[in-house]
């Protein structure tokens, strides 16, 4: 299970991470360069563990990012705040933003609802994946 968490959210990191240097307010998120960047290398991790890691590599990766993953949406909830971003030149309010770089790296309340979707999936996938499936 976790070898296939990894290569389908690899490839969904992959995919978001180049569709948001084309529409940085794609649903309602905040994706910046350096957004769209760690969700590239995100998922080229992700893929590398999908496809040439051990089961039990795999599954230490679903669970480290789990943790981070849904860690960062309910700080992102915590910290937030209404605001207004100016990620990729757009006007975008969010009730709930967070700059966690000014201009580079904000988190708004629709990335904190998907960093939150993420770690749960992330972390199902290792607790369901076994130490040798």
């Amino acid at each position: 299970m976790a070898k296939l968490v990894c290569k389908l959210l690899g490839f969904v990191f992959l995919i978001v991470g180049v569709a948001g240097f084309v529409a940085p307010g794609l649903l309602g998120t905040h994706l910046s360069m350096a957004h769209n960047v760690v969700h590239i290398v995100s998922g080229v991790i992700a893929l590398y563990f999908g496809f040439a890691g051990s089961a039990a590599a795999a599954r230490g990766f679903c669970l480290i990012f789990g943790v981070v993953y849904l860690a960062l949406g309910i700080v992102g909830f915590v910290l937030g705040h209404p605001g207004a971003s100016m990620i990729a030149g757009m006007m975008l309010e969010d009730s709930k933003l967070w700059k966690v770089i000014p201009g580079t790296l904000e988190l708004g309340k629709m990335d904190h609802i998907v960093h939150c979707l993420l770690g749960v999936v992330f972390l199902a996938g290792g607790l369901l994946g076994g130490r040798d499936s």
